[in-house]
């Protein structure tokens, strides 16, 4: 096994050491209409509790966000906040984790770092030209998600002539943008982006290819949970997803996906320091089995010299 790389993502004011450590981000989705949870946490006091169990259960990261990816009725901007803003600064106000805002728009990103947030997670590939400045000025982190269209854009056929490589270019060059922009590295994170503008074999792809994304030196957040492609692929309602989402989840963190954006975070957790330990453990063994290797080859010609 090769040698971990080693990354770094900045929460807040605090810079975490993500090479051996996979960070949980857990879903809060202030939307009356999100594909998994139905509106369950829409109203502000079950968001509140729901956010309390996701800290208890490990939550690095409680990640808000007001308007669903997918097609539906218009969210406008004002609404956007309204859902956002005031979820976002109760969260900081009570819990000891960072807080990231799931939202497209610099104005919901300003607004949301404003009261706390300290990450802004794009799914649209900084489709706003004033994101990556907003971001820098309350040096904020950033995730670069690929998208092939735009959010809430329905892509029922997408074509790539090079899917790994068209999707790298992309984050790639996000990437590169958000450094322009003042960014440091450890403040860029980047997704492949499953599901959006994806077929269901693509997005298996994807996820199958984490390594490769992993090797260009940004973190790398897996965003799988309960998505469509397990769906199709093997058959599975909404509610019937829990296990093929752990199991992206320990594939990815074997794979170099150093966050992962869940909903099911206690299963979550307990999957990454499972994953996390194996590796620890091979790594640390092939490290004794190298050194005794050396060690031998060097008492070679001592042995010979002696008989």
């Amino acid at each position: 096994m090769p040698a971990l790389r080693p990354f770094h993502y900045r929460l807040g004011d605090r810079v975490v050491d993500v090479t051996r450590r996979t960070l949980v981000m857990g879903i809060l989705n202030r939307t009356p209409d999100s594909f998994f949870d139905r509106g369950a946490t829409y109203e502000l006091d079950d968001l509140l509790r729901k956010a309390e169990i996701l800290v208890e259960q490990g939550a690095d990261i409680l990640d808000v966000g007001g308007v669903k990816a997918g097609p539906g009725p218009e969210v406008g901007e004002a609404e956007e906040l309204d859902r956002v803003v005031g979820p976002i600064e109760a969260l900081a106000k009570r819990f000891d984790v960072a807080i990231s805002c799931d939202t497209w728009r610099a104005s919901v990103l300003d607004a949301a770092c404003s009261v706390g947030a300290v990450i802004g997670n794009d799914i649209s590939g900084f489709g706003d030209p004033d994101y990556l400045a907003v971001a820098a000025r309350h040096e904020a982190s950033v995730v670069a998600t690929h998208i092939r269209l735009k959010p809430r854009v329905p892509d029922p056929d997408p074509h790539y002539d090079d899917l790994i490589g068209d999707v790298t270019d992309f984050l790639l060059d996000r990437a590169r943008q958000a450094e322009a922009a003042g960014l440091a590295r450890e403040q860029i994170a980047i997704d492949a982006g499953l599901d959006l503008g994806k077929s269901e074999p693509q997005s298996a792809v994807l996820l199958r290819e984490s390594d490769a994304f992993a090797a260009h030196g940004y973190t790398l957040l897996l965003s799988a949970s309960n998505k469509r492609f397990f769906g199709v692929m093997l058959g599975l309602e909404l509610e019937e997803r829990r296990a093929a989402s752990l199991a992206s989840v320990a594939y990815g963190v074997a794979h170099g996906c150093r966050i992962v954006r869940v909903h099911d975070v206690a299963g979550s957790v307990h999957v990454c320091r499972t994953v996390e330990a194996i590796l620890e453990a091979v790594e640390s063994v092939e490290s004794v089995e190298a050194t005794e290797s050396v060690e031998a080859v060097e008492s070679a010609p001592e042995r010979q010299s002696s008989r």
